[in-house]
């Protein structure tokens, strides 16, 4: 929520619209409030908000939906005319308004909403002799409506009814005076009509445009605001005063600058890419942000046992650091306030079983951070070669860790051809080839992921060749006589060009490929065997699907992520469990390009083209053995099966029992396979039980290991 594109300021504070949702700072509480789609807000990436008489906040999207958010409520109503229609380009660029109604400006014209029932009432489409659906950056009602577009400006005809004719307008272009056709907004100072552009300002003299402020003659006005007889101009990231026909530049922002917007009592407000920038009476400055990541982006992703989630951000000069969140708080870290780190270019990130995060670069080798200490690997402390034009730029694609704590580390373009490289527990470094490598092209070398037998799989994605490596030393690092080796490629069965790789519970390789999943099993044969008898197969279910990513669950099942969606399977992929989409839950964007899954709290976080979902799911890591039962809540309160009891604390494969306290069998039922199973409150034949006290025992599939538990239930 940092790209901030909009703002309106209030008494107490401003409300923000970012490329991420929405958030509001309250001056007397210091405090943040966000709304994204987890709160209900439907439109994501947010162009303009606005207020109305009522109090409620309306948010304009770029792709055409309109929200408005009652604070008193806390509760949402959504416009969806735009979004739906027939238009192609259907961003909302303004909304202001006027009397009892919102004036909504578009990428295809000017339309009217009665600010109570949300109905539209009127739709403008054309003005004058602009063409049809001209962009419209702004509008606003001074006794006329003038219209700020991109073909210039077109102002209403005095006494024109029906202005859905183009000939109740007025239009105005370069040739009669404007300083350019892309006018941004249009307001009144002082007894003058002025226009702003970006080219500069302009006034209305009769039926001409004449210059006003040549100062900013061919500057871009990104925004002004009209306060009794001063303006307060935003230009180039700085803010100017005009006043008593005196010009005076006071601040200049650090940051690349949208729009600005101007209370009497809390003071100057200015969207920004770096959030909020407030200016107080004193004119000292203060950046608003809520805490977040640093931009929404999230290519890769994981989370370690102890519950910390983990995001690199990107490459080629678009990465911002990588960032954390320890599910109450986000912190990031980038060379800004990490002078430590190497580049801001963090690409890929892995989470090893001891919770070491291991974050490779892309040219600048990794780094590694456990208890806020960060170490940097590179070529001189780890022998690992970088690409063949420099060999100090080295790209880090995967990581993971063997039987024996080994950490393994996956070089993009190793100019030494070693695309493989270990470090032992006593930080030891081997290096690597893999003898199925040396006829192939080794550009593009992606996805490592470590089965149980060791073997190290990663796939080529190279014009020529495509296709999955695999690799074993048998654990002799030095002597290469008993390696196993080989290429699958697309000509063996592989179904297209290889996304991502995953080793699953019962250790198949799960390959995610841009036309479906391939598994490979019988792998455990790689390390015996100079032509082990693997088996390739796709999995029907997501067949054609272009894969992106796919995660594991504590129950085997698989997350996939496509470029339509999220969708789950059951272990063997061979029945579809859940489609989610943008359309039907919390996910920013139908792209998926990162799945990472919290095993000890279900939680299953999605990194999109937009930004990042989390999921929280019943699918939890079971315990070793039994502890204690956690039931709740308790007491059980039932009227209808809409309700369910939570028992938690359980072991793999659990089968659970639900008693009287005389002993009689109410029902039994098996756990899902995690630490968590439910009850509806209803016997063997559906019905809902009586009020009382029952028995819960859980023991494992043999009986030897046996937990039991009490819950009250209230029937209503």
């Amino acid at each position: 929520m940092k790209e901030v594109k909009n703002v309106y300021a209030f008494s107490d504070g401003v409300w923000a619209a970012t490329g991420g949702g929405a958030f509001s700072y309250s001056g007397n509480g210091n405090s943040f409030t966000t709304l994204n789609k987890a709160e209900g807000l439907q439109g994501i990436d947010l162009t303009t908000v606005a207020s109305d008489e009522s109090g409620n906040v309306w948010f304009g999207s770029a792709n055409g939906i309109i929200d408005i958010f009652n604070p008193e409520k806390n509760s949402f109503r959504v416009i969806l005319d735009i979004y739906n229609s027939n238009h192609i380009n259907k961003s909302i660029n303004d909304l202001i308004l006027s009397g009892d109604t919102i004036i909504v400006s578009s990428d295809f014209g000017v339309s009217l909403i009665d600010a109570d029932d949300l109905l539209f009432f009127d739709t403008f489409f054309k003005f004058g002799d602009f063409p049809t659906n001209t962009k419209v950056n702004s509008t606003i009602k001074i006794d006329l409506i003038y219209v700020c577009s991109d073909e210039g400006v077109a102002i209403q005809k005095q006494n024109a009814v029906n202005l859905s004719a183009p000939e109740s307008w007025n239009v105005y272009r370069e040739v009669n005076g404007l300083p350019s056709n892309k006018t941004l907004k249009a307001g009144k100072f002082l007894s003058d009509i002025i226009v702003s552009t970006d080219k500069g300002f302009a006034k209305l003299t009769d039926t001409l445009w004449v210059p006003f402020l040549p100062q900013f003659n061919g500057k871009v006005i990104s925004d002004f605001a009209i306060t009794a007889d001063s303006l307060l101009i935003l230009a180039e990231s700085k803010i100017y005063l005009y006043t008593n026909n005196q010009l005076t530049e006071f601040y200049t922002s650090p940051n690349e600058t949208n729009s600005l917007s101007y209370n009497s009592i809390f003071g100057i407000t200015i969207a920004s890419a770096k959030g909020v920038i407030h200016l107080d009476a004193s004119l000292t400055d203060n950046l608003l942000v809520p805490n977040g990541p640093a931009a929404n982006q999230f290519p890769s992703t994981s989370v370690g046992d102890d519950e910390i989630f983990w995001s690199a951000s990107g490459k080629d000069g678009l990465g911002v650091g990588f960032y954390k969140f320890d599910k109450t708080s986000w912190t990031n870290y980038n060379m800004g306030n990490t002078t430590v780190l190497p580049t801001n270019d963090f690409y890929y990130t892995y989470t090893a079983p001891d919770n070491t995060a291991f974050l490779g670069t892309w040219g600048k080798g990794f780094v590694t951070i456990k208890d806020d200490i960060i170490k940097v690997f590179n070529r001189q402390n780890t022998g690992i070669q970088g690409i063949p034009a420099n060999p100090d730029f080295i790209v880090i694609s995967g990581f993971g860790t063997d039987s024996r704590n080994n950490k393994w580390v996956l070089n993009y373009a190793p100019s030494n051809r070693k695309s493989l490289s270990m470090i032992t527990p006593d930080s030891t470094w081997y290096h690597f080839i893999n003898p199925a490598e040396p006829s192939i092209n080794l550009s593009g070398i992606y996805n490592l992921a470590i089965d149980p037998y060791d073997t190290k799989f990663y796939s080529l994605d190279f014009s020529s060749s495509k296709g999955l490596f695999y690799f074993n030393e048998n654990k002799t690092y030095d002597d290469p006589s008993d390696d196993r080796s080989g290429f699958i490629s697309t000509a063996d069965g592989i179904n297209g060009d290889i996304s991502d790789v995953v080793v699953d519970r019962r250790g198949d390789v799960w390959i995610g490929t841009n036309s479906g999943v391939n598994v490979l099993s019988n792998t455990s044969a790689i390390p015996s065997s100079n032509d082990p008898p693997l088996r390739l197969s796709s999995i029907f279910s997501l067949r054609e699907q272009s894969i992106n990513a796919i995660a594991v669950d504590p129950l085997n099942q698989k997350w996939v992520g496509t470029n339509e969606g999220l969708l789950l399977v059951n272990s063997d992929g061979s029945r579809l469990l859940a489609a989610l989409y943008a359309s039907n839950t919390a996910l920013l964007s139908d792209k998926i390009q990162s799945i990472s899954i919290d095993e000890n709290a279900g939680i299953v976080y999605v990194g999109t083209e937009e930004g990042l979902t989390s999921f929280e799911t019943p699918f939890i890591k079971p315990q070793e053995s039994f502890d204690e039962l956690f039931v709740y809540p308790n007491p059980f309160i039932i009227k209808d099966n809409s309700k369910l009891l939570t028992i938690d604390g359980l072991i793999r494969d659990t089968d659970i029992k639900i008693l009287t306290v005389t002993g009689n069998l109410i029902t039994e039922f098996s756990s899902p396979g995690g630490r968590t199973a439910y009850w509806d409150g209803a016997d063997d034949n559906g019905k809902l039980v009586s009020s009382g006290i029952y028995l819960i025992v859980a023991f494992d599939s043999d009986g030897n290991n046996i937990i039991t538990g009490k819950v009250a239930v209230i029937r209503e």
